[in-house]
């Protein structure tokens, strides 16, 4: 199958997820255009399925992702799509930070009048070597509320690889057996 990925990155992880997704996705056997939403992304007309991502940021996506969304949300309503939404609040065990994230989604999907068939929540990463000074101190500040690592010296990497791989893997399983019994997507 032909697959579309479009991400929205500030810091990079999601667009090493959205890598992550591209390498699973050609192992087994599919084509793959990926693209940061910066870099005028292709139309999705002509690919069997899109993902499109974003990383959360002060309680917003990236605006160029709802851009795109919004330039092409008949075709993307039309085909079997899904969202990853990224977020440090995910890494959090507090239940009240994964509804918060959860209700930034849907209010971003409500706004738009996207209908992804799946959306997922992954936790993001703690960058701080590519934080300036006041931007490591207010996400030290966040992390050491919510359990993360204040060890500021490195970056920490709290995305699920494992877990994104299972969630690529069972979207495609059930767009291949979608295909197979009605000959849709």
């Amino acid at each position: 199958m032909k697959i579309l990925i479009i991400y929205g990155t500030v810091e990079g992880q999601t667009r090493k997820i959205a890598r992550f997704m591209e390498n699973i996705l050609q192992e087994n056997g599919h084509q793959v255009v990926i693209a940061n939403a910066v870099e005028e992304p292709p139309a999705p007309e002509g690919f069997d399925a899109i993902f499109i991502g974003s990383s959360i940021h002060i309680q917003k996506y990236n605006p160029l992702v709802r851009d795109y969304i919004q330039e092409n949300i008949d075709t993307l309503n039309a085909k079997s799509s899904a969202f990853f939404s990224v977020s440090m609040a995910m890494a959090s065990s507090i239940k009240e930070e994964h509804d918060e994230v959860e209700q930034i989604a849907k209010d971003f999907l409500k706004e738009t009048q996207w209908y992804p068939k799946t959306v997922w929540h992954i936790a993001g990463a703690l960058k701080y070597t590519e934080y300036n000074y006041f931007k490591k101190l207010i996400m030290r500040s966040i992390a050491k509320k919510e359990g993360g690592s204040v060890d500021t010296s490195k970056d920490h990497e709290y995305t699920n690889w494992d877990e994104v791989k299972k969630n690529v893997l069972s979207f495609m399983n059930r767009l291949e057996t979608k295909l197979k019994t009605y000959g849709q997507t």
